[in-house]
């Protein structure tokens, strides 16, 4: 996929001094260590021991044991450059029973203390901390009382969002509320792919208001706990284009689900019910007076996670959305991840426009970005050449945006280390470190040296 004709020539100076660079993780995926120092499971503890739900059979017991080995991990991180590092908080770390001190819980004191030893090692390390609050680790003892489809929802999350700005809001001040709500939404409880694996339509539409809900609540915490805070949430976003012109329609209600479901309340829009009518149910059957006004928060940035184009059509088969996505293998397309996903780098540029479009966006980073190869080791080395390349192209266009004003100021790669893959299990690996997962040796690939290069050296000038 390299582009011989246009060869690459930037360095990190044309982004900007203050342009931010990092990795993104998640605690579920690395952390391991999901028995120890009082944590209780998670949703994707129970859901990962379902016959049939991972692919490989695996667990997240053990992942990449980032609980212990913390603080090695972050002086390679170190060692590459990056200046941020975006990790998530386990809810059921902190708060074993899913809720706070004013709903009857109580606060885990052991989990308290690892999440301020990172933090700490982080700010030694000068390493901005950026926290996601929420990325899918439900506590398994909330799912029980009714998870993300029981409007209490909102209040457990309020509790979680509370005491985690008040343990760790006078050192971190870049929050992230949410990570991808679609995806958890959707794929947690409407088509059952990820935990807590339920299916129901019947579930979507209040899972889909009380997440709208939780996000600008967890917003206001954030805010009236750390005034100084930089506040954010995140969003999965792809540039939906249709596979024929007759397929028009259909995009423009992918468009919809996809991009626009979760932004416009946040900017006070509400739900996009004209082209999705479905979503009037919300108003109807779902929300209490006053509900739609808060949905709005005035985020200070927006994160973008943006990975592929989707191409799709008309579909009879697929109800209230009637479309599906048409594959790259279907179109021929030549350089495809593991994952399946099309590599297309100009989808960077389309969505940083298009999120940039709106009013209200003040700023955006780039929160994840990232694609899975089949790596090999060979005599000790990763020679991820696919991966250098998409970073470089897809960083490419993330320039072309910023070069045209728009307010992108920031890229953190997905992902700094090889990790659980959610149902995927541990076969696709997105790290720009390699992990041996039988003996946790840790190996930085190529496309981590290439930013250790781009970060590190005084100059840097095309492709290496």
């Amino acid at each position: 996929m390299t582009n011989q004709s246009n060869p690459l020539a930037f360095d990190r100076y044309a982004f900007g001094a203050d342009f931010v660079w990092g990795t993104a993780t998640a605690a579920y995926q690395i952390e391991g260590a999901v028995d120890r120092d009082g944590r209780t499971p998670c949703v994707w503890d129970t859901f990962g021991r379902q016959k049939g739900k991972i692919k490989t059979g695996e667990t997240a017991d053990v992942a990449c044991e980032f609980y212990d080995r913390y603080e090695s991990d972050l002086l390679i991180h170190k060692e590459l450059g990056f200046n941020a590092f975006r990790f998530s908080i386990a809810w059921s770390r902190m708060l074993p029973d899913g809720v706070g001190p004013r709903h009857g819980g109580r606060i885990n004191e052991a989990g308290l203390a690892f999440y301020d030893r990172l933090i700490d090692h982080c700010l030694r390390l000068d390493i901005t901390p950026w926290i996601t609050l929420y990325h899918w680790d439900l506590p398994h003892a909330l799912e029980l009382k009714g998870g993300w489809p029981n409007r209490k929802i909102v209040d457990w999350f309020a509790d979680f969002a509370d005491v985690c700005t008040k343990a760790f809001g006078h050192k971190v001040k870049h929050w992230i509320i949410l990570n991808e709500p679609l995806a958890f939404s959707v794929l947690g409880y409407f088509t059952g792919q990820h935990a807590p694996g339920r299916r129901s339509f019947r579930n979507l539409l209040p899972v889909i208001h009380h997440t709208a809900l939780a996000q600008a609540e967890g917003g206001r915490i954030v805010r009236q706990n750390v005034p100084d805070a930089q506040v954010g949430t995140t969003f999965s976003c792809s540039p939906i284009d249709p596979f024929t012109p007759s397929d028009q329609a259909a995009a423009i209600r992918v468009d919809a689900l996809m991009n626009r479901l979760f932004i416009e309340p946040a900017l006070g829009l509400g739900y996009p019910t004209r082209e999705l009518p479905f979503l009037a149910g919300i108003a109807k059957k779902v929300a209490k007076p006053g509900d739609m006004e808060r949905l709005a928060f005035d985020f200070d940035f927006v994160g973008l996670q943006h990975y592929f184009r989707a191409v799709v059509e008309q579909s009879y088969f697929m109800p209230y959305l009637w479309a599906k996505d048409v594959s790259p293998l279907r179109r021929n397309v030549q350089t495809i991840t593991e994952m399946g996903w099309e590599v297309y780098p100009e989808s960077m540029y389309r969505i940083i426009r298009q999120f940039g479009q709106y009013e209200g966006v003040k700023k955006i980073y780039i929160t994840e970005s990232g694609a899975a190869f089949y790596d090999r080791v060979e005599q000790g080395i990763v020679n991820d050449q696919a991966r250098v390349e998409y970073h470089q192209n897809y960083l490419q266009q993330v320039l072309r945006a910023k070069q045209e004003g728009l307010p992108v100021e920031g890229y953190f790669a997905w992902t700094f280390l090889d990790n659980f893959e959610w149902a995927e299990g541990y076969r696709p690996r997105f790290g720009l470190v390699y992990v041996d997962f039988r003996t946790q040796q840790r190996i930085i690939k190529k496309s981590g040296r290439w930013f250790q290069q781009l970060l590190t050296k005084e100059t840097f000038v095309g492709k290496h």
